[in-house]
């Protein structure tokens, strides 16, 4: 994991990680969000929410995005407004999907499904949630 920090100004760091596309990089991600819950004394829900949402948009990408190809990089970035935001986007390598044609998780033939609830998830956790055209890239809202 390549992991960066830069200070903007009194208010905004911008962070960037470069993950290898192996499910255990999720590791990474769970440790980084610890880390900032405690830096940026985050509470409880939304450090939960960030959690989820992180941890289901990286695995899509590695997994759905990048295909498990570890030469290809899943890459999250952070703009932290102390005190106000934290926007996160997480972006793979991969071709991209649909997000518009996504089946619904909670349509009595989907709800045996053992997966295909991580947008789902991700759009309801997330303050704000918005997908780039190509569908390989996601942008997260959280308010603190």
């Amino acid at each position: 994991m390549i992991t960066n920090r830069v200070d903007m100004s009194d208010d905004t760091v911008l962070y960037t990680l470069q993950l290898p596309s192996k499910v255990d990089s999720i590791t990474s991600v769970e440790n980084f969000v610890d880390t900032l819950k405690d830096e940026y004394n985050i509470g409880d829900d939304t450090y939960a929410n960030m959690l989820t949402c992180l941890s289901e948009a990286t695995i899509n990408a590695i997994v759905h995005g990048n295909k498990q190809d570890e030469s290809k990089k899943v890459y999250i970035n952070l703009e932290v407004q102390s005190g106000k935001r934290l926007q996160f986007t997480v972006a793979d390598e991969g071709e991209g999907f649909d997000y518009n044609r996504l089946p619904d998780p909670t349509a009595p033939e989907n709800l045996e499904n053992l997966t295909g609830r991580g947008v789902f998830i991700i759009k309801h956790l997330a303050d704000q949630c918005i997908f780039n055209l190509k569908g390989n890239e996601v942008e997260l809202h959280f308010k603190v």
